[in-house]
């Protein structure tokens, strides 16, 4: 029998190459944005931006009133920088407290707990107030931060068509018996401005023993008496079964968000709310800032029917002009681009005659309706108004 041929003879393993990055699929992400034209780039502006500003949400122009910032320079002066804690440990102070009194009494609430975002706010409200089993209604137009806890919330989370009250009540009269049932909405939606319509959604709760819950962060400071938010403006702030989010941030041209209701569902919160509980205190100059805002808006009550007016005369002119803008609710004036790449451009040529706006496109508006999104200030002058419809329209494509 033959021998069996020698084995090979063994050869030394090449160099081997760089294993494959953690992060190189972020590079395809980067093409796959860039090809959609939906790249997000941070800009960083200066103190001075010296452009007329219709893209922040500074609704009452208070967050550079020299009573707002000297209020938070004095709170960081006599509280330090940051809150050192969480709410429950040494992140409370008598700041804060005060706060929340003044907030619960403006808005006509029996009581209030501050957040450290808004973002904050409702996660806390809607992972806390629900449990598996639960149904949870949210309205198609909600806020980013409404989704997110929406999908953090483990409860059965049903997307009702925007402000339609019968298919919440249908929406509710399917539900397991004994579940419990909770209806999130925007008061006042950010993309187009319209308001919800809450006595027709309370209703529809009531009828099915659910909780309604609405985020007024575009409300307060705008609509109601005195800008006391469109809960107060419905006649259902304080109502046993109504709970209120808002932003300190927008209005109150300051930071953080707050939840309003029962004193037994905020008690509720302070226990159950992980938000709250795991999350450092807000920054008291944050804290100290909002407060001296909201004396000033009790004091100055006609700032909110300035801001709507501001952008009732925006809403007009620029559709008297030929332009298709959303008829706004509140503050927010939405100005439909004919395309994503359109709106952005629109957007740039704006910034670059000194006018800063908004611009909203796919995914983050629902409808798939690109948009202008300018923002109406109390303390726009004739001459500005002037000045931003004019360079809108001279910019438009």
């Amino acid at each position: 029998m033959p021998e069996a041929p020698p084995p090979p003879a063994a050869t030394a393993p090449g160099p081997a190459g760089p294993p494959p990055g953690a992060f190189d699929w972020t590079e395809g992400e980067a093409r796959r944005r860039a090809a959609a034209g939906l790249v997000r780039v941070l800009r960083p502006r200066p103190a001075d931006s010296g452009l007329l500003d219709l893209a922040s949400n500074d609704y009452l122009g208070l967050t550079r009133h020299p009573a707002v910032t000297a209020a938070a320079a004095e709170a960081a002066r006599v509280w330090g920088a940051g809150s050192t804690g969480s709410r429950l440990v040494t992140g409370t102070t008598e700041l804060h407290t005060g706060l929340e009194r003044e907030l619960a009494d403006f808005c006509g609430f029996e009581a209030a707990l501050v957040f450290s975002s808004g973002y904050a706010a409702n996660l806390a409200v809607l992972t806390a107030l629900t449990a598996p089993g639960s149904l949870l209604l949210s309205d198609a137009g909600n806020h980013a931060s409404i989704v997110d806890g929406c999908r953090l919330s483990r409860a059965r989370t049903e997307v009702v068509p925007h402000a339609d009250p019968e298919a919440v009540a249908k929406a509710l009269g399917g539900r397991e018996p004994g579940a419990r049932a909770l209806l999130i909405t925007d008061a006042v939606f950010s993309v187009d401005g319209d308001a919800a319509p809450l006595n027709a959604f309370a209703a529809a709760c009531r009828a099915h023993g659910a909780a309604l819950v609405a985020d007024d962060a575009h409300g307060l400071g705008v609509l109601g008496d005195g800008g006391r938010g469109a809960l107060h403006a419905a006649g259902l702030a304080g109502d046993p079964d109504v709970v209120a989010t808002l932003t300190l941030s927008k209005s109150l041209g300051s930071q953080g968000g707050a939840v309003l209701g029962p004193a037994r569902v905020i008690e509720h919160l302070v226990n159950a709310a992980r938000t709250f509980v795991f999350d450092t205190g807000l920054a008291p100059a944050a804290v100290g800032g909002a407060l001296a805002a909201l004396k000033l808006l009790r004091a100055e009550p006609g700032l909110a029917e300035r801001a709507r007016t501001v952008a009732a005369a925006l809403h007009g002119r620029l559709t008297e002009a030929g332009l298709t803008a959303a008829r706004p609710d509140a503050a927010v004036v939405s100005v439909r681009a004919p395309s994503p790449e359109r709106a952005v451009r629109w957007a740039a040529d704006c910034r670059a005659a000194g006018l800063a706006v908004g611009c909203f496109r796919p995914p983050s508006v629902p409808d798939g309706v690109s948009r202008l999104r300018l923002t109406a200030r109390a303390d726009l002058t004739p001459e500005q108004i002037d000045t931003a419809v004019r360079t809108v329209l001279d910019t438009a494509p």
